[in-house]
């Protein structure tokens, strides 16, 4: 599956994370040497009552469960929303090759906003980062997100 392709099941995944009231994150892990999907999701931190149920790490951990490895090298990871700190470490742990993402997060961002994780001494691996990659999409998604909320 192409880049796009992958970024917009991502998009689904986002708009089924706000459909169940969650921030509209999603994520997709794939393997681009078969073009295999091996995890989608999106946001269940208010579902399963865990602060660390971001997109990210759920693909992450579902992956790593379906492969019997911790690692995942050689993978990509496309996500609607610039990765948090707690999700570029994870991303980091997880050696994934590389991470695509939509909108950037000046906020609570942890790749090239924030701490920018993968630019510190101790990040011991640092994907391939490309960064706007449907990028409307996934901000407008968002700011209506919020919007509805505040409204």
């Amino acid at each position: 599956m192409s880049r796009p392709g992958l970024m917009a099941l991502a998009l689904e995944e986002a708009r089924a994370a706000a459909a169940r009231g969650e921030t509209p994150v999603g994520a997709v892990l794939s393997d681009p040497a078969t073009g295999r999907v091996l995890a989608r999701d999106g946001n269940r931190v208010r579902e399963l009552s865990d602060p660390t149920a971001h997109a990210e790490i759920l693909v992450i951990r579902a992956a790593c469960a379906a492969l019997g490895s911790e690692r995942l090298p050689g993978l990509d990871l496309h996500v609607t929303l610039e990765p948090c700190p707690i999700c570029a470490a994870a991303i980091g742990a997880a050696r994934i090759a590389r991470l695509y993402y939509g909108a950037s997060d000046p906020k609570s961002g942890g790749v090239e906003q924030g701490p920018r994780v993968f630019s510190h001494p101790q990040c011991h691996h640092r994907p391939d980062i490309y960064s706007g990659i449907a990028e409307t999409e996934s901000a407008t998604l968002l700011r209506a997100f919020f919007a509805a909320r505040r409204g």
